[in-house]
Order: structure tokens, then C-alpha cells, then sequence
């Protein structure tokens, strides 16, 4: 009774898919046996297995099973003594072979999966294997080597044949017996070398006649001078026979004292073929893994029909079993109701079977004892059914199955009989079906049941919706709207004379075009609100992207003042430094000269200006870092600040526009490029955009003369260059001193070899802007610096 739902569903031919995808005929039998589970850890486990596979099938590949073949009989008879032939021990060497090339692929992994029981079940034996492969060489003939007997005698009849073929040779290359010969040829006739004699000619050769031609003409004689010869290779070729089934008893009893091990391993390669051909399918419907729920909620996201080509399918989105238990699909013909519910009782079956879903994330299916559906036309000649009686009788013996973890699916619910009478039996079974507990979806065009629906609570309408204006469907399922059959639309679009529509119009009942209005107006309200959510979605991602590059923006300018306020504290300590060492070496050079003085006047003089030196020197370091000097700088706007005013914001140094303010907390809105931010009054500087200057505490400074100020530099680093790239460098900022009117400047070359140092003082030798330059002295880095006066 089941598979005939299924049939109805087409899981048959989904579970052809899968067979296709398997890689021998064993598994793909039980592919196509498969039948749905009905407990929740059965499938919940089964899914799993599945999924894990999946995983691990994407990072290391799928292993080879194909060739194996179910070699289950021939292990059996081995087991009770049988001889097995050449290919059937070949059949068991390939099994064993796959067995232990699966094995080592899982190996590879160390995470536990819930197919691990399949895996242990799995008994390599390599000795078997590969005594089974030494021995045989193809499906007709074993190896010399198979056994040194075997070898002997194979090697004594190459030796007996030799012999034959030599006295052969000599017979028909000699002109004694040319005239005798049809052909001067040797061949085999019952196992036995002769040669091609005329018929009329046969007493001239002495010798037993084995064969004739199918002329007459030839006879095939076996010369005296062979006969022992030929004697001697048919026994040895018994010989042979009886050495070669002593060694396929002797494989076929080492197969058979393991035939158990190999039985069992047999078969869970087969559930393991099938899994893996559960991930080849899941991998070309683009399949993922849903939630097996242990309650009755069911939904599908972007569900698409697996036998529908994916260019081609509509993806919809279902659900059923969480505030409503009965969905009623309406919609014109050839809307997608029936795929829609085909849809749904197909992927429940699917994933009873342990398949993974064509459908979204977040989708999740509940296990039912069974899925019943009544969908199709099911007339009979033969039995005398009608459209309306089959149909019948399929809801008949659905009311009988029907329970609370069932879930029902019925096409044209009511049709095919009077459409009063049809719609009220279809409510009528709707709530019989309901009682029982069932989940519950129906298609149907009856304008009772979509009523039925809006009034009776844990029912819920849904739509096929159809594009009037192309009179073609979306196949897009909306649940909680009614459909319309848009009957009088698409004749009137197809060109049925006004006349007759409006008549039609006439005849329907005045409730019933009510109900088809409010339909009406519903649906377009809905497709409004639709599209205006679009919109909305649309601005919100672009609200978002535009907040993201503005994070970003202010993350840049951020990371980028604190990089240049760094900078400047470097070069600003580095420049106190250079003159703190100077200053002590005029020290010392004055406590040298102290030491010469002994008037105590010149003593107490010298101790008052090296204090003073002191405090001087302290107050230079204070001075010495340019971030901090600039945030205390003292500042009053010349002016209130309006809309339009361009301002320097002082914490990035960056100009913008004052776009309004001052708020309640004094803070203006101001944008500096992309980036607009509050700003408080106090770090904002009013810039007069006509000379481009900014006015500080009564007095104008042009702007580019303080980014000039800021990026003067009086000395360069070029310790660790080469030659070539230290001399450009130098160049470059040369120039740019001098620009800056700069009167003498640094370079930094270090000591080491000496190589940079002379390169870099050969170079200013003639270069135009150099007026001098010397060594460094003490305290100024002496060697490992050269001071450059400028002209």
C-alpha cells in the first residue's frame, strides 16, 4: 500500500537517481530497495551518516569502489569445500582489494563519524589478495610461477612443442615432400601438430590423418616422426590440468576459511556504496543537511523538486505543523500547485531515506510513520472508475492509514463530481483527516475551502501565484494568501469576446465575487508591500555598505595620524638629542676651562648657566613632541560657525565642511570627504578659503606652509641601502631641502665597511647644491654621519 504512495510521490525515480550513482550492482539494488525509516534516531543517524561522509568525501575524495561484484556464492561454496574457477577467486581478490583501499581512506581522518561500525566491519586480508594476484595472470590462465610444479611441466611441454615444430619445419622445407604439401604451413588439429597434405597425395607421407578439409581436398596428417612427441605434450598437459585445480582448491580453501569475514565485509561495502552515492547525489542536486525535528514542524526553504532540472525549477518555500496543521493551494491550473505538493512529499521521503534536501539553510523535516497521497488520475477502464471514484477510493484507504505522525498530501481535493457537493465533501474530509491528527496539505479550486481556510483556526491558506498581465505562473508558493483562479483574466487577455465575460460574471453568485475581490485586493496589497520591502531591503544594504566604507574611512585617518604623530615625536626627540649632545660637549669643553680658572667669581657664574642649561633642556623636551603642542595650542574662533564654513579639524588634519550645528552639546556636524562625524567647537579651526589660511588666536598661517613646516626633515637614514639606491635617496632629499631653504642637513650612512660613506661623499663632490660637507664631530655620530652645508 505504501509504494504505491511513493510511486505517487515519484521517490522510485529518485531512488533510480541514486542507484545510478553507485559503483557496483549490488549496492544499486539496494538503492532502488530502499524504504523510508519511521523512527527519528533511524533517520536521524542516517542523515548524519550521510552528511559526514559528505564532509569527508570533499576534503579527501571519494574511494574507488567500482568493479566489485557480489561474490557472496562463490564464497559460500568455497566454504563447503567447492573449487572456485579463475574468475570467481579474481571477483574475491577485488573485494579484498577494495576492502583494504576503503580502510586505509578512513584512516585518514581522525574525527569519529556514526558510519564507523560500517568501517570496523571491514577485514582486510593482504596475504589472500595477494596470493590470489600472484597466482592467476587473467581470467583463462594462472601464472608459471603459481607453483614450481606448474612451472616444470609447462616448461617441459614448451620444450616437447619445440622439438615437434623443428622436425616439422624440416619435413615441409624439403623438396622430398613439396609436391606431397597443400601448404607449406604447420597447424594444430584435437591438440596435435600436423600438417596440410593433398588428398590424393596422403600414402607418400607416412603418418596418422587427424582431420580433412571441407573441400576434401586436404588432409591433415600427423607425421610418424611426431607421434611420440604429440604423445608426450597431451600427458603432460593432464599433468597441468591437475596441477592447476590442486592450486585453485588450494586458493578456494583459503577463501573459504574466511568466507564469514568476507561476507560481512562485503556488505557493508554495499551500505557504504550507498552512502557515498547519497553524497554523489546530494553533491549534484546542490543538496544540504536539514534538521530532523522529533515534533511535527515542517519546513523546506528554497525546496526544489529533484527531477525538475535546476535551470529550470522554481524554488519554494513551505511549511506546515507549527501554527496551522492543514495548508489549502490554490491557484490556476499549471500554477505549481501539484509541484509544490509533490515537492513536499518528496523531500520528507528523501530524507526518511537518509538523503540529504535540494533545498536552504535552516530547513528542517519531522519523521512521519507515513506519507499518504491521493494526487493524479487514477481512472480505470478496466474496473469501471471514474476520475471522481478513484480518487474516492484513494481517500478512502488514506482515512483508514491516516494518524497523528502522518503526513497526507491530496491533488484536487473534491474535484471531478459537482461542485457544490465536491467542495462540501472536501471540507468534510478536511476535518475528518484533521481528528485523526494528520498533517495535512490539499490543493484544490473551490472557493468554499479557501473560505474554510480564512475561518477555521490551525488551517492556512496558500497561492500559486500567476502573472495575469503575461498569463504565465511564477510557480512562487505564498503561504497565508488565498489564489484566485483567474479564469475571466486569462480569457479576457486571450481574447474571449467582453460580452460573454461579463455574463459569466452575471452568474457567479454575488458572495463568491465578493470573496474573489477581497482575494483580489489582498493579493495586490500583498505584491505592493512586496515590492516596497524590496526597496527597503535594497536601501538598507546600501545604507550598510555605505557605513561599512565610512568605518573603514575613519579607521584609515585614525591609524594614520597616530603614524604621523609617532613620526614627528621620533624626529622631534631625535633632534633635542642631537643638540643635548652638542651642548654637552660644550660643557665639558667649559668644565675644562673651569678647571684652569681659580677665581671664585667664575666658579659660581659657571655653576648658575649650566643650571639654567638645565631647566632650558627640560623645557626643549616638553616642546619637543609637535602632537602635544598642537592640542594645547590656545584657540578662539574669530566667528560663530555657520553652514558651508570650511574648517581644519585638528585631531585628523583634515579640512571639511560644517554641515550644521552647534547642537546641545556644542558639537557640529562637520564632512571631510566621505566622512561626516560630530566635532567638537574647540578642535575646529575656521579656514578662510580665499588666501587659504587659518586663523589662530588673531593671526593667520597658511596651511601649506604648516604641512611644509611639518614634513621638513634635517637629516636621512639610509643605513642597510646599497649604493646605487642610497644615492638616489640622497638626491631626492637634497632636493627637497633645498626647496625648503634649508642650510645644512645630515645624512646617516652608518660605519660598517665604509663602502656607503665613500660612495655617498664621491657623490657630493659634485653634486651642484653642495656648498661642503665634513664628518660628524663628537656626539653628532662622528664616521657614521656626513653634515652637508647647502649653497
Amino acid at each position: 500500500m505504501e509504494n504505491k504512495h511513493y510511486i505517487a510521490l515519484e521517490l522510485d525515480k529518485v531512488l533510480e537517481l541514486l542507484a545510478a550513482k553507485t559503483t557496483c550492482p549490488a549496492s544499486a539494488a539496494r538503492a532502488r530497495e530502499l524504504i523510508p525509516y519511521s523512527d527519528w534516531r533511524d533517520v536521524s543517524r542516517a542523515v548524519r551518516q550521510t552528511a559526514q561522509l559528505n564532509t569527508l568525501s570533499v576534503r579527501f575524495g571519494t574511494p574507488g569502489l567500482g568493479g566489485i561484484h557480489d561474490c557472496s556464492a562463490a564464497v559460500r561454496r568455497a566454504a563447503v569445500g567447492g573449487r572456485l574457477s579463475i574468475p570467481e577467486l579474481l571477483s574475491v581478490c577485488r573485494v579484498l582489494r577494495t576492502i583494504r583501499a576503503v580502510r586505509d581512506w578512513r584512516r585518514q581522518a581522525e574525527e569519529p563519524t556514526d558510519a564507523d561500525g560500517l568501517f570496523d566491519a571491514l577485514t582486510p586480508n593482504r596475504a589472500l589478495e595477494e596470493e590470489i594476484d600472484r597466482c592467476i595472470l587473467n581470467d583463462e590462465e594462472l601464472q608459471d610461477t603459481a607453483s614450481p610444479e606448474l612451472a616444470s611441466i609447462r616448461r617441459r611441454i614448451r620444450k616437447a612443442q619445440l622439438s615437434i615444430r623443428e622436425k616439422l619445419d624440416s619435413i615441409i622445407k624439403s623438396p622430398q615432400y613439396a609436391q606431397v604439401l597443400q601448404e607449406a604451413i604447420v597447424t594444430i588439429r584435437d591438440g596435435r601438430f600436423v600438417v596440410p597434405v593433398k588428398a590424393e597425395r596422403k600414402g607418400e607421407l607416412r603418418g596418422l590423418v587427424h582431420d580433412t578439409s571441407g573441400s576434401g581436398a586436404t588432409v591433415f596428417v600427423e607425421p610418424m616422426a611426431v607421434v611420440d612427441a604429440n604423445n608426450e605434450i597431451r600427458v603432460l598437459q593432464g599433468e597441468e590440468r591437475e596441477e592447476v585445480d590442486r592450486i585453485l582448491l588450494e586458493l578456494s580453501g583459503r577463501v573459504g576459511e574466511m568466507a564469514e569475514l568476507i561476507q560481512e565485509s562485503f556488505s557493508a561495502l554495499v551500505e557504504l556504496d550507498l552512502l557515498f552515492a547519497k553524497s554523489r547525489l546530494a553533491d549534484a542536486m546542490h543538496a544540504s543537511v536539514p534538521e530532523i525535528r522529533q515534533d511535527r514542524v515542517l519546513r523546506l526553504n528554497k525546496a526544489r523538486h529533484p527531477l525538475i532540472p535546476r535551470d529550470k525549477v522554481v524554488p519554494v518555500d513551505i511549511s506546515l505543523g507549527d501554527s496551522f496543521d492543514t495548508l489549502v493551494i490554490t491557484g490556476p491550473n499549471t500554477g505549481g500547485k501539484t509541484v509544490a505538493l509533490k515537492t513536499l512529499g518528496l523531500l520528507t521521503l528523501m530524507a526518511a531515506c537518509g538523503m540529504l534536501l535540494p533545498c536552504g539553510d535552516g530547513s528542517c523535516v519531522p519523521v512521519f510513520d507515513r506519507v499518504l497521497a491521493d494526487i493524479g488520475d487514477e481512472q480505470s477502464i478496466e474496473q469501471s472508475l471514474s476520475t471522481f471514484s478513484a480518487h474516492i477510493t484513494n481517500i478512502i484507504s488514506i482515512l483508514e492509514w491516516a494518524g497523528p505522525r502522518s503526513l497526507v498530501l491530496t491533488d484536487e481535493l473534491g474535484a471531478g463530481t459537482d461542485p457544490v457537493e465536491g467542495a462540501a465533501l472536501a471540507v468534510s474530509i478536511l476535518e475528518a483527516l484533521r481528528q485523526k491528527g494528520a498533517l495535512v496539505a490539499a490543493t484544490t479550486h473551490y472557493a468554499e475551502i479557501k473560505m474554510y481556510a480564512l475561518t477555521t483556526p490551525g488551517v492556512e491558506n496558500g497561492s500559486c501565484e500567476f502573472n495575469v498581465e503575461t498569463l504565465s505562473p511564477t510557480y512562487r508558493l505564498l503561504i497565508g494568501v488565498p489564489g484566485r483562479s483567474n479564469a475571466f483574466a486569462i480569457s479576457q487577455r486571450l481574447g474571449l469576446p467582453e460580452e460573454i465575460i461579463g455574463r459569466a460574471k452575471e452568474l457567479v453568485s454575488s458572495e463568491n465575487t465578493r470573496f474573489e475581490d477581497v482575494v483580489s485586493d489582498l493579493e495586490r496589497t500583498r505584491q505592493e508591500l512586496e515590492k516596497e520591502q524590496q526597496a527597503a531591503a535594497s536601501r538598507r544594504q546600501q545604507m550598510d555598505a555605505l557605513k561599512k566604507e565610512m568605518d573603514e574611512e575613519r579607521q584609515r585617518l585614525y591609524a594614520q595620524l597616530d603614524k604621523e604623530a609617532q613620526q614627528a615625536r621620533e624626529q622631534a626627540q631625535t633632534m633635542v638629542e642631537r643638540v643635548k649632545s652638542q651642548t654637552d660637549l660644550l660643557l665639558n669643553e667649559l668644565e675644562e676651562l673651569k678647571k684652569q680658572q681659580d677665581k671664585e667669581e667664575f666658579s659660581k657664574k659657571f655653576a648658575e648657566l649650566r643650571a639654567g642649561y638645565k631647566g632650558r633642556m627640560e623645557h626643549l623636551r616638553d616642546l619637543a613632541d609637535p602632537v602635544a603642542q598642537r592640542r594645547g595650542e590656545a584657540y578662539v574662533l574669530p566667528r560663530k560657525l555657520k553652514s558651508g564654513d570650511t574648517v581644519l579639524l585638528t585631531g585628523l588634519n583634515l579640512e571639511g565642511t560644517v554641515l550644521s550645528g552647534p547642537d546641545s552639546s556644542g558639537c557640529y556636524m562637520v564632512q571631510a570627504g566621505i566622512l561626516k562625524s560630530k566635532v567638537k567647537e574647540e578642535e575646529l579651526r575656521l579656514v578662510d578659503t580665499k588666501d587659504r589660511k587659518v586663523t589662530v588666536n588673531g593671526r593667520r598661517r597658511t596651511t601649506t606652509e604648516s604641512k611644509v613646516d611639518r614634513e621638513a626633515r634635517t637629516e636621512i637614514d639610509i643605513r642597510g641601502m646599497d649604493t646605487i639606491d642610497g644615492i638616489a635617496t640622497v638626491d631626492r632629499f637634497l632636493d627637497q631641502a633645498a626647496l625648503m631653504g634649508m642650510g645644512t642637513v645630515t645624512i646617516i650612512h652608518g660605519k660598517g665597511t665604509g663602502a656607503l660613506r665613500t660612495a655617498i661623499q664621491n657623490h657630493l663632490r659634485k653634486a651642484k647644491g653642495v656648498k661642503s660637507f665634513r664628518p660628524g664631530m663628537y656626539g653628532e655620530g662622528e664616521a657614521g654621519v656626513t653634515v652637508v652645508e647647502l649653497k
